[in-house]
């Protein structure tokens, strides 16, 4: 066991991981093939940054307009070795972030979280190598290790990860809360978004900067979201003509049913809500002395899972989503954080039989994946409760701790 305390037995452990998905990466490379949505990333790299017809296809611009970065820069090597160039930059990301983990005073504290971040990549690797979120994921995780001490760092380095993929906004408005300096992360924010949005000016691509917004209100109930359960199970017994299918102008698997275009609607103002809950708790912690790091911690944890849980698209990848969080959280305190970081690896565990393993069947409404999907759904609104409970207690347990009438 003293091994494994070692730094340099974590930078083993991190070779291990990386050089087996890119043993696997290869069987699709070396064919000049890609995996999963990295072929819809190479199809709008051949594109170009702002193509004038679309003729139909998905457009880059689902995406806020910094994922275009990496998703143009992977096409360096051209597009026979896209997926390699892809697989080399999100490794190179987990490499630095695996660095900020295990240095300075974290040398110590950042080895067991290391070690439980390259478990959980063992089985969500499929994804968090083929997907933008494998580029967001050491970001959010470096800004989440900078937020105590330098919240403006961090401010910058979510709002940029933001203009990526949008989730890293549910980690970044509980920072914003928490910190005393909210003011100059609000500030960081906007100036980052000023010079994205100068940059995309200059580019001619200002018209579709927003794209990605307006983009998501024509999605059904994606199969796997943790709302669409009810109508995966209707599915599976054929119930009212309820069934999975495929929406071919998104790429998305949806379910249909009684009710189920109705709840997409709703999900959208209830996502919203959720967000607005949180918020307010988090103010209410805070008002009762929480402790800053514990709150913005936990806080993101709790917003980030309920932009999981109340969403109704609930694609695999959303899972990556968590595991910066998590092991921050490990970092900062084991025993506190230990039963959300058992519970997030039981949801990658149960994610990795859905998907790279099994999704067909799933698609097919096979009642044994339909109940493995219902578990991990079940893990995920048991992980937001824990998250809420613990941040309420945040702020009773802070009340409490001061003398009557003082």
């Amino acid at each position: 066991m003293d091994w494994f305390a070692r730094p340099s037995s974590m930078w083993w452990g991190f070779a291990v991981v990386h050089l087996y998905f890119l043993g696997w990466m290869a069987s699709f490379f070396l064919h000049g093939d890609t995996f999963s949505d990295t072929e819809q990333y190479r199809q709008w790299a051949l594109d170009g940054y702002n193509p004038e017809d679309l003729s139909g296809k998905i457009s880059p611009w689902v995406y806020p307009v910094l994922a275009q970065i990496p998703i143009f820069l992977a096409n360096i090597a051209g597009p026979d070795l896209y997926l390699l160039v892809w697989f080399l930059i999100i490794t190179a990301l987990n490499a630095v972030g695996l660095a900020f983990l295990t240095r300075g005073p974290r040398k110590a504290s950042g080895i067991a979280p290391a070690w439980w971040w390259l478990f959980f990549t063992v089985f969500m690797g499929y994804l968090s190598f083929a997907r933008v979120e494998g580029i967001t994921a050491p970001i959010v995780l470096i800004a989440l290790l900078y937020a105590a001490q330098r919240p403006v760092v961090a401010g910058i380095l979510l709002s940029t990860a933001t203009w990526i993929k949008v989730w890293p906004a549910a980690v970044l408005a509980p920072i914003v809360i928490a910190s005393r300096k909210r003011v100059q992360v609000v500030l960081s924010g906007m100036a980052v978004t000023a010079v994205v949005a100068a940059g995309t000016w200059l580019s001619g691509g200002l018209p579709h900067i927003l794209d990605f917004l307006l983009n998501q209100g024509e999605r059904g109930m994606q199969l796997e979201a943790t709302f669409s359960t009810p109508w995966v199970w209707l599915s599976v017994f054929n119930i009212a003509g309820s069934k999975m299918a495929d929406n071919t102008a998104i790429n998305s698997t949806e379910v249909y049913g009684p009710g189920a275009g109705t709840a997409a609607i709703l999900m959208q103002p209830l996502l919203i809500l959720a967000a607005i809950g949180a918020a307010i708790l988090l103010v209410r912690a805070l008002n009762r002395g929480a402790e800053r790091e514990e709150l913005f911690l936990e806080g993101s944890l709790m917003m980030v899972t309920a932009f999981i849980v109340f969403n109704k698209v609930g694609s695999p990848q959303f899972i990556i989503w968590l595991a910066p969080v998590i092991i921050a959280g490990l970092t900062h305190d084991w025993e506190r954080w230990k039963v959300p970081a058992a519970l997030l690896m039981g949801i990658a565990m149960t994610t990795f039989v859905i998907y790279p393993l099994f999704y067909t069947p799933l698609i097919h409404a096979h009642p044994v994946m339909a109940a493995i999907l219902t578990t991990r759904n079940v893990l995920l609104v048991v992980l937001l409760w824990w998250s809420v409970k613990r941040t309420a207690e945040l702020g009773r347990k802070a009340t409490a701790a001061v003398p009557a009438g003082a």
